[in-house]
């Protein structure tokens, strides 16, 4: 299926969030600024990409639910999608991928999504113009998708070398090496500018738990003085972290304790 990643919102949206994981890691604050500018403008609570986006979620990110369930969800979905304007999608679109152009470079638009191909199946039921046969294949592809058991990773198959390649050329290797948890972090920490942080903050009410259960452990088990004052000095920022808001600083510091409750824990 030929597909115009440029035209599908939630690719639109996966690719900014690249963008804003690669500025964070590589300390470029200036095009960190741009791009959460562009998310807070475009995805906010009540533009209609972030309608779109949402109906986009509820498909990709359903999973071991049951096939008639399955198939109830699909269904639903399709029809909350009739109900948004194409046109009003279009244009904002046509906005968004004006101002990514023009302020993040066409360079932006060849990061590696590694979901593509469920982003545009997902596109392809929501396009009244696909031909019925193919849609409904498409249809049984997410409906497999949702049925499939939790913590299943979808194994990209062959697709053409020149693109995959590529795509993989100009992908930020550092982005790869980040922990699950890290990308969870900041996957939340980019989706808090529609929702006004509250997956974010449910998050880390979690997330923050179990970082300081692990850093207590290893206070407790280690005799040296510096390590364990190290240790005591990271337990009470994420203590104190808990009364105020949410900053970059903070964001930079979780992103290290993940990494070093890794290591912690790979180490016993």
């Amino acid at each position: 299926m030929k597909h115009n990643k440029k035209r599908n919102t939630a690719f639109i949206y996966e690719t900014l969030s690249r963008e804003l994981t690669k500025a964070i890691v590589d300390k470029d604050s200036k095009r960190k600024a741009k791009i959460v500018s562009l998310v807070k403008e475009h995805f906010n609570a009540g533009s209609v990409l972030t309608q779109e986006l949402t109906l986009y979620k509820i498909l990709l990110e359903s999973e071991d639910v049951k096939p008639n369930i399955a198939e109830r969800i699909l269904q639903e979905t399709k029809f909350a999608h009739a109900q948004i304007d194409n046109n009003a999608v279009f244009s904002a679109q046509s906005r968004i991928i004006a101002a990514i152009n023009k302020n993040l470079g066409q360079a932006t638009w060849s990061n590696f999504v590694p979901n593509f191909k469920s982003l545009a199946s997902v596109s392809a039921i929501f396009n009244t113009k696909m031909p019925i046969k193919k849609k409904v294949l498409f249809e049984q592809t997410i409906i497999e998708k949702m049925t499939s058991p939790k913590d299943t990773t979808e194994k990209l198959k062959t697709i053409d070398n020149i693109t995959y390649h590529s795509f993989i050329k100009k992908f930020n290797s550092k982005y790869t090496d980040l922990l699950k948890e890290q990308k969870d972090l900041l996957n939340r920490y980019i989706t808090s500018f529609a929702d006004e942080g509250f997956e974010l903050r449910v998050y880390l009410n979690e997330e923050l738990t179990r970082l300081k259960m692990i850093v207590a452990e290893a206070k407790q088990s280690t005799e040296e003085s510096l390590i364990s004052q190290k240790l005591e000095g990271i337990n009470n920022y994420l203590e104190e972290f808990r009364k105020r808001e949410f900053t970059d600083t903070d964001l930079n510091k979780v992103l290290q304790t993940q990494e070093l409750v890794k290591e912690l824990s790979a180490n016993d």
